[in-house]
């Protein structure tokens, strides 16, 4: 597995692709949070990163989905994905592999946004005044999102050669998953059967986390979701031994 990690990662790292979407992920986070006037952090009138975690679920849909693209289907399209399954790794390795890779560039693109919280909390009155708990159970919901999303693009790749439609694909399944159950569970006002599908949805258990309380309910509905894609991922790329 730990092969498959390392040429991923430096596919990622030699790819003009990576180094675009993570700038256009900062660049857009940027501009919500201290351009554009109806999200600035300026006219909160509170310390807070609530624009960055509001905003960044919806731009990770298209970040994760360009991301993942061509994991498998770049490989299909060129014939190398018959010269990876001749190396000594198991369906399994090359799945968790590409996961890993991916959910590690995720980080990557995290991690510039701590500058963000720095801002914010030299700009607190008094300094310092910020909910860090709350912020750092954000960020660990992000990870996890993320780790969703990832799940989820490696599966849409895995269907196709074109990248493109991969892109799509990634990208429906994930505002699907995201807000969509929460959506249904509004419109169709079935008493308590609203909340078990808004309950299938991301978006119910990021919103749980990111207000700082790690419950271990949304940890399993995570990693169930998780494992779960890419076992259909494994389903769909195990069909070229049929």
């Amino acid at each position: 597995m730990l092969s498959i990690l390392k040429k991923e990662i430096r596919s990622f790292l030699s790819s003009l692709i990576a180094y675009i979407v993570v700038a256009v992920f900062l660049l857009a986070i940027g501009l919500f949070m201290w351009i554009y006037k109806d999200t600035n952090a300026l006219d909160y009138g509170a310390a807070s990163l609530d624009t960055l975690f509001m905003m960044a679920p919806w731009i990770f849909i298209f970040l994760v989905s360009a991301i993942t693209m061509r994991s498998f289907a770049e490989e299909q399209r060129a014939g190398t994905i018959e010269l990876l399954t001749t190396h000594p790794v198991s369906d399994w390795q090359i799945i968790l592999g590409k996961f890993w890779a991916g959910l590690g560039l995720v980080l990557f693109a995290l991690l510039p946004t701590l500058l963000y919280y720095y801002t914010i909390h030299k700009l607190g009155s008094p300094v310092g005044n910020i909910d860090t708990g709350a912020m750092w159970g954000s960020y660990i919901g992000l990870l996890f999102l993320g780790g969703c999303y990832v799940s989820v693009g490696l599966f849409a790749s895995s269907l196709t050669e074109n990248q493109i439609v991969a892109f799509i694909l990634s990208t429906f399944l994930c505002f699907v998953t995201y807000s969509v159950m929460g959506q249904l569970s509004g419109l169709l006002n079935t008493g308590t059967s609203n909340y078990y599908l808004e309950w299938l949805g991301i978006d119910f258990h990021y919103t749980s986390i990111s207000r700082g309380v790690v419950d271990t309910r949304d940890i399993t509905y995570f990693v169930g979701f998780i494992a779960f894609f890419l076992g259909l991922t494994k389903l769909s790329f195990g069909k070229r031994k049929w």
